[in-house]
């Protein structure tokens, strides 16, 4: 790519969505919530070094496929930094996600912190 993207900002309604994810988890079994926050943080964070080599889906957003989870993020690339729009499942309806993305046009983007991922 040529591009250094060093900074990563991430909507509010995708912290919503690692928030759920991490709900999910931690009720399967304890310690695997925090197992699936650490592991996504870890993926974001790789985009540092692989933003923009990911499939375009719905037009305009990159889609990372996690490693270990059946989980998406999807990003954009904007004013040399990465903008995370989405953390989905991958189960969920594509037509779903795609009406997901759509609403977080004008949402307010924070910098990423992995202390802002995790839930008391």
């Amino acid at each position: 790519m040529g591009f250094c993207f060093v900074k990563i900002r991430i909507l509010e309604s995708a912290k919503e969505d690692l928030k759920e994810g991490f709900s999910f988890y931690e009720f399967q079994e304890k310690g695997v919530g925090k197992h699936f926050l650490e592991t996504i943080s870890a993926d974001i964070e790789s985009l540092k070094l692989s933003a923009g080599i990911h499939s375009i889906h719905f037009g305009k957003y990159y889609r990372f496929l996690s490693k270990k989870f059946p989980f998406a993020i999807y990003y954009r690339m904007e004013e040399n930094e990465i903008r995370i729009y989405a953390v989905t499942d991958c189960r969920r309806n594509p037509a779903w996600v795609r009406k997901r993305l759509q609403r977080n046009t004008n949402e307010v983007l924070s910098p990423l912190n992995i202390n802002i991922l995790r839930t008391s």
